[in-house]
């Protein structure tokens, strides 16, 4: 199979706080070195309750300092949220501290509400139209020959590899045009999925980090010995969702059971959707979910998300699915 790796929200479960949130992100991050993920990558959020990875970089570099050969990286910065400086900056850092081993991913959502931006950049002069040239400044900051008076300390020359994240077809065409692999949200808005990756791939110039098209898709998995298990443990994930869209943001709950029977037909008609770039269930089940997912989509790789309210069981879901790949 293609390489897997690993998305992480640092989810603050109810009855929990981040630093335990913390000590469970670098005990994911060691557990997939060991069972080769190829990367494993932070979200940066702001403002939400059941997720810790706000201070993205800073949480990486423990991540880092915790690991010794997995890839690491942020899936994503959102760029409009920070001067182009200030990530290179930080990034060049990383990559001085843990070199060859860091990833720059960069969307231009700003990864909370219009309040929270506000409170971030102290005025929205920055906005996400500005995210194209915002991209090619922070690349010139940490090239080789930067064209501008400022300098990037550390930054300049570390050449730090950058990813365009997307929900839709304006990541596609950017990361085409400026010869950057795509990494598509599809595990939480897959809606115009199949039509990013057409654009991207169709659309792909070449550059000196990247010859021909990448695609990375991210891809919900729960697994379990037990179709039921599974199922059980996945509800955590769709209670937040829904908790999520329906404007009431949270920690990540407890599973319940039965708990799509006690919602009505919008929260399952929500659910239907996401759960369209998922898989859930015993290994026999994911397998061939896997599978048809990177069939239909022609995934490079594959960004593994897992929302489980236990650790341990979290642990297994990435155990269980690593043996898959490792099966072929």
């Amino acid at each position: 199979m293609i390489p897997f790796s690993i998305l992480d929200l640092s989810p603050i479960t109810e009855g929990s706080d981040a630093a335990q949130s913390f000590r469970n992100s670098l005990s994911l991050a060691q557990h997939g070195e060991k069972l080769g993920y190829q990367r494993y990558w932070l979200a940066e959020h702001h403002g939400m309750p059941g997720i810790a990875s706000a201070a993205t970089a800073v949480l990486l570099a423990h991540i880092g300092a915790g690991t010794s050969t997995i890839r690491i990286g942020a899936g994503g910065v959102m760029l409009p949220n920070h001067s182009p400086l200030v990530i290179a900056e930080q990034f060049g850092t990383l990559e001085s501290l843990y070199p060859g081993r860091i990833d720059l991913g960069l969307g231009r959502a700003p990864g909370s509400d219009q309040r929270t931006a506000r409170a971030l950049r102290r005025n929205l002069e920055s906005d996400a139209d500005q995210f194209p040239q915002d991209v090619v400044e922070l690349m010139d900051f940490m090239s080789k020959t930067p064209q501008q008076p400022v300098r990037a300390v550390p930054g300049a020359g570390l050449e730090v590899p950058v990813w365009i994240l997307g929900s839709s077809t304006f990541g596609a065409q950017l990361a085409a045009h400026l010869g950057l692999p795509y990494a598509f949200a599809s595990h939480f808005a897959p809606q115009q999925l199949m039509q990013a990756i057409q654009i991207y791939r169709e659309t792909f110039k070449p550059s000196a980090q990247l010859q021909k098209p990448y695609v990375m898709l991210g891809f919900n998995v729960f697994v379990a010995d037990t179709d039921e298990e599974a199922e059980f443990r996945a509800t955590s994930w769709q209670q937040a969702f829904v908790n999520l869209r329906s404007g009431r943001p949270g920690r990540l709950p407890q599973p319940i059971e039965n708990y799509r029977q006690k919602v009505g037909p919008a929260e399952n008609a929500l659910l239907d959707s996401v759960l369209s770039c998922s898989a859930v269930g015993s290994p026999a089940r994911v397998r061939e979910g896997v599978q048809a997912f990177i069939e239909r989509t022609g995934a490079d790789e594959l960004m593994i998300t897992s929302q489980v309210f236990d650790h341990v069981a979290r642990l297994r879901s990435y155990e269980l699915l690593a043996g898959l790949r490792q099966q072929g």
